[in-house]
Protein backbone atom coordinates (compact mmCIF):
# COMPACT_ATOMS: atom_id res chain seq x y z
CA UNK A 1 0.00 0.00 0.00
CA UNK A 2 1.59 3.16 -1.40
CA UNK A 3 1.40 5.71 2.06
CA UNK A 4 1.85 9.11 -0.29
CA UNK A 5 -0.09 12.60 -0.73
CA UNK A 6 -0.04 14.92 -3.36
CA UNK A 7 -1.92 18.35 -1.93
CA UNK A 8 -2.78 21.52 -3.61
CA UNK A 9 -3.93 24.95 -2.19
CA UNK A 10 -4.29 28.38 -3.95
CA UNK A 11 -5.64 31.41 -2.75
CA UNK A 12 -5.26 34.62 -2.73
CA UNK A 13 -2.35 34.84 -0.74
CA UNK A 14 -0.76 31.38 -1.65
CA UNK A 15 -0.35 29.02 -4.70
CA UNK A 16 1.08 25.48 -2.72
CA UNK A 17 2.06 21.80 -4.28
CA UNK A 18 3.32 19.66 -1.76
CA UNK A 19 3.95 16.08 -2.15
CA UNK A 20 4.78 13.31 0.73
CA UNK A 21 5.78 9.74 1.03
CA UNK A 22 5.62 8.47 4.24
CA UNK A 23 7.51 5.73 3.73
CA UNK A 24 10.65 7.44 1.61
CA UNK A 25 14.28 7.78 2.49
CA UNK A 26 14.19 11.30 3.90
CA UNK A 27 14.77 12.87 0.54
CA UNK A 28 13.32 16.88 0.51
CA UNK A 29 12.96 19.58 -2.48
CA UNK A 30 11.22 22.60 -0.43
CA UNK A 31 11.12 26.19 -1.96
CA UNK A 32 8.48 28.08 -0.05
CA UNK A 33 10.45 31.87 -0.40
CA UNK A 34 11.02 31.75 3.31
CA UNK A 35 14.56 30.39 3.95
CA UNK A 36 14.34 29.30 7.55
CA UNK A 37 10.79 27.46 7.04
CA UNK A 38 12.77 25.57 4.20
CA UNK A 39 15.58 24.77 6.49
CA UNK A 40 13.43 23.35 8.89
CA UNK A 41 11.17 21.46 6.20
CA UNK A 42 14.37 19.94 5.22
CA UNK A 43 14.64 18.84 8.90
CA UNK A 44 11.62 17.32 8.82
CA UNK A 45 11.92 15.00 5.99
CA UNK A 46 15.84 13.90 6.19
CA UNK A 47 14.84 12.88 10.52
CA UNK A 48 11.25 11.90 9.72
CA UNK A 49 12.18 9.36 6.84
CA UNK A 50 9.19 11.30 4.53
CA UNK A 51 10.16 12.51 1.38
CA UNK A 52 8.71 15.67 1.23
CA UNK A 53 8.67 18.51 -2.02
CA UNK A 54 7.10 21.31 -0.92
CA UNK A 55 6.39 24.31 -4.18
CA UNK A 56 4.76 27.45 -2.79
CA UNK A 57 4.98 30.71 -3.68
CA UNK A 58 2.71 33.24 -1.43
CA UNK A 59 2.30 37.27 -0.71
CA UNK A 60 5.39 37.49 1.33
CA UNK A 61 5.30 41.67 0.79
CA UNK A 62 3.21 41.31 3.27
CA UNK A 63 5.00 38.97 5.52
CA UNK A 64 5.56 35.40 6.49
CA UNK A 65 2.64 34.22 8.03
CA UNK A 66 0.07 33.58 5.04
CA UNK A 67 2.71 30.97 3.44
CA UNK A 68 4.07 29.64 6.51
CA UNK A 69 0.08 28.51 7.68
CA UNK A 70 -0.72 27.69 4.53
CA UNK A 71 1.94 24.97 4.36
CA UNK A 72 0.82 23.77 7.29
CA UNK A 73 -2.24 23.66 6.38
CA UNK A 74 -0.91 21.57 2.95
CA UNK A 75 1.30 18.98 5.32
CA UNK A 76 -1.29 18.53 7.66
CA UNK A 77 -3.61 17.43 4.81
CA UNK A 78 -0.95 15.36 3.38
CA UNK A 79 -0.29 13.46 6.75
CA UNK A 80 -4.25 12.64 6.78
CA UNK A 81 -4.64 11.69 3.70
CA UNK A 82 -1.03 9.43 3.62
CA UNK A 83 -2.23 7.71 6.95
CA UNK A 84 -5.03 6.42 5.77
CA UNK A 85 -7.05 4.22 8.11
CA UNK A 86 -3.86 4.42 10.07
CA UNK A 87 -3.89 0.69 10.39
CA UNK A 88 -1.38 -1.27 12.02
CA UNK A 89 0.54 1.97 12.74
CA UNK A 90 2.80 2.49 16.01
CA UNK A 91 0.76 6.01 16.65
CA UNK A 92 2.91 7.13 18.88
CA UNK A 93 6.37 8.58 19.23
CA UNK A 94 8.59 10.83 21.62
CA UNK A 95 12.07 11.81 21.34
CA UNK A 96 14.59 14.47 23.26
CA UNK A 97 17.15 15.77 20.52
CA UNK A 98 19.65 18.44 21.65
CA UNK A 99 21.06 20.88 19.38
CA UNK A 100 23.99 22.11 20.71
CA UNK A 101 23.13 24.15 24.49
CA UNK A 102 19.36 24.01 23.43
CA UNK A 103 16.90 20.50 23.94
CA UNK A 104 13.75 19.71 22.85
CA UNK A 105 11.10 17.16 24.03
CA UNK A 106 8.55 16.55 21.46
CA UNK A 107 5.42 13.91 22.02
CA UNK A 108 3.41 12.79 19.28
CA UNK A 109 -0.21 10.99 18.39
CA UNK A 110 -1.82 10.28 15.63
CA UNK A 111 -5.35 9.73 17.42
CA UNK A 112 -7.44 11.49 14.93
CA UNK A 113 -7.92 14.09 17.66
CA UNK A 114 -6.08 17.65 17.44
CA UNK A 115 -4.41 18.88 20.59
CA UNK A 116 -1.45 20.64 21.17
CA UNK A 117 0.62 21.92 23.98
CA UNK A 118 3.31 24.43 23.84
CA UNK A 119 6.11 24.98 26.57
CA UNK A 120 8.61 26.66 24.69
CA UNK A 121 10.58 30.47 25.76
CA UNK A 122 12.26 32.21 22.59
CA UNK A 123 14.60 34.65 23.81
CA UNK A 124 13.75 36.86 20.96
CA UNK A 125 11.12 37.73 18.52
CA UNK A 126 13.16 37.11 15.42
CA UNK A 127 15.63 34.14 13.71
CA UNK A 128 17.01 36.50 11.44
CA UNK A 129 14.32 38.09 9.36
CA UNK A 130 12.13 35.19 10.75
CA UNK A 131 9.47 35.74 13.60
CA UNK A 132 9.77 32.83 16.18
CA UNK A 133 6.39 33.23 16.98
CA UNK A 134 5.45 31.49 13.71
CA UNK A 135 7.45 28.33 14.36
CA UNK A 136 4.60 27.44 17.32
CA UNK A 137 2.10 28.85 14.68
CA UNK A 138 2.96 26.41 11.86
CA UNK A 139 2.84 23.46 14.59
CA UNK A 140 -0.66 24.31 15.67
CA UNK A 141 -2.07 24.47 12.45
CA UNK A 142 -0.38 21.32 11.68
CA UNK A 143 -1.57 19.19 14.66
CA UNK A 144 -5.02 21.07 13.70
CA UNK A 145 -5.23 19.77 10.24
CA UNK A 146 -3.92 16.40 10.39
CA UNK A 147 -5.62 15.80 13.77
CA UNK A 148 -2.45 14.99 16.21
CA UNK A 149 -1.74 15.22 19.40
CA UNK A 150 1.10 17.02 19.75
CA UNK A 151 3.18 18.43 23.11
CA UNK A 152 6.58 20.26 22.71
CA UNK A 153 8.45 21.73 25.34
CA UNK A 154 12.06 23.13 25.70
CA UNK A 155 13.31 23.09 29.13
CA UNK A 156 16.41 25.11 28.28
CA UNK A 157 18.21 26.54 25.46
CA UNK A 158 19.69 29.92 24.51
CA UNK A 159 20.18 30.09 21.12
CA UNK A 160 16.57 30.87 19.44
CA UNK A 161 18.08 28.80 15.96
CA UNK A 162 19.06 25.96 18.38
CA UNK A 163 16.02 25.94 19.82
CA UNK A 164 13.78 25.90 16.34
CA UNK A 165 16.26 23.24 14.66
CA UNK A 166 16.02 21.12 18.06
CA UNK A 167 12.18 21.25 18.07
CA UNK A 168 11.90 20.30 14.39
CA UNK A 169 14.30 17.49 14.68
CA UNK A 170 12.44 16.27 17.71
CA UNK A 171 9.27 16.09 15.75
CA UNK A 172 10.48 14.18 12.90
CA UNK A 173 12.05 11.94 15.57
CA UNK A 174 8.77 11.26 16.82
CA UNK A 175 6.69 11.62 13.87
CA UNK A 176 9.18 8.88 12.43
CA UNK A 177 8.58 6.33 15.19
CA UNK A 178 4.56 7.27 15.67
CA UNK A 179 4.05 6.82 11.17
CA UNK A 180 6.35 3.53 11.77
CA UNK A 181 4.26 0.05 10.85
CA UNK A 182 4.08 -2.22 13.58
CA UNK A 183 4.51 -6.02 12.02
CA UNK A 184 3.34 -7.16 15.86
CA UNK A 185 0.03 -5.19 14.69
CA UNK A 186 -0.67 -7.43 12.25
CA UNK A 187 -2.79 -4.37 10.36
CA UNK A 188 -5.14 -3.43 13.05
CA UNK A 189 -5.93 -0.17 13.95
CA UNK A 190 -4.08 0.85 17.07
CA UNK A 191 -7.25 2.06 19.24
CA UNK A 192 -9.18 -0.07 21.52
CA UNK A 193 -12.85 1.93 19.29
CA UNK A 194 -11.34 0.14 16.22
CA UNK A 195 -11.06 3.31 14.48
CA UNK A 196 -8.51 6.73 14.29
Amino acid sequence: MSRTAKIQRKTNETDITLELNLDGSGGTGVQTGVGFLDHMLDHLGKHSLCDLTVRAEGDLHVDDHHTVEDVAICLGEALDKALGDKAGIARYGSAKVPMDEALADVVVDLSGRAAVVWDVTFTGEKIGTFDTQLIEEFLRRLASVAKMNLHVSVPYGANDHHIAEAIFKAFAQALRQAKTIDPDRKGSVPSTKGSL
